[in-house]
């Protein structure tokens, strides 16, 4: 085993408040992420996608065609990861559509700047996601599983919960 991830299973964990620091600045300064999505007789469907935050949803874009857009129109819902399995911040949104043309004009510039700009392409070729998070957890190893949930109802948590 790595010496490194041996050393990061025996720190101390950290305390709430630097979690939702932790996940507050991958959130702002982060702009790649794994998208999940479920649908009735498909299982799971897993995307990498670049976003954007805006201090409340995270957004994203992919094709309108796509089985994430079926997915989310069948079932609102989306879980994303940041990060990697020593070091993760996992979401559980609700999800809705939003047309390119009805994007806030902020949100699609910025995106623009992460990733391809569907403003530019075909009318109807993409979609929107806007993610509102209901639940955020926050762990870098085992020694972190306790206590890893910083958000619950969509409210930053203001003490331990696991």
């Amino acid at each position: 085993m790595n010496g490194d991830k041996e050393v990061a299973s025996t720190q101390a964990p950290r305390s709430l408040a630097e979690r939702q620091a932790h996940a507050r600045k991958r959130l702002e300064t982060g702009f790649q992420m794994w998208l999940a999505t479920g649908g009735d007789g498909h299982g799971a469907h897993l995307i990498p996608v670049a976003f954007v935050w805006n201090g409340s949803a995270l957004y994203t874009a992919t094709f309108a065609k796509s089985r994430t857009v079926s997915n989310i129109k069948g079932h609102p819902h989306a879980r994303v990861a940041l990060g990697d399995t020593a070091d993760v911040v996992m979401i559980d949104s609700s999800a809705s559509l939003v047309d390119v043309p009805d994007i806030d004009a902020g949100i699609a510039e910025r995106y623009a700047q992460v990733s391809t700009d569907p403003r530019t392409s075909p009318e109807g070729m993409f979609v929107y996601l806007r993610l509102l998070p209901k639940r955020i957890q926050v762990w870098n190893g085992f020694h972190e599983f306790a206590g890893r949930t910083v958000m619950r109802d969509g409210r930053w948590l203001d003490g331990p919960v696991d």
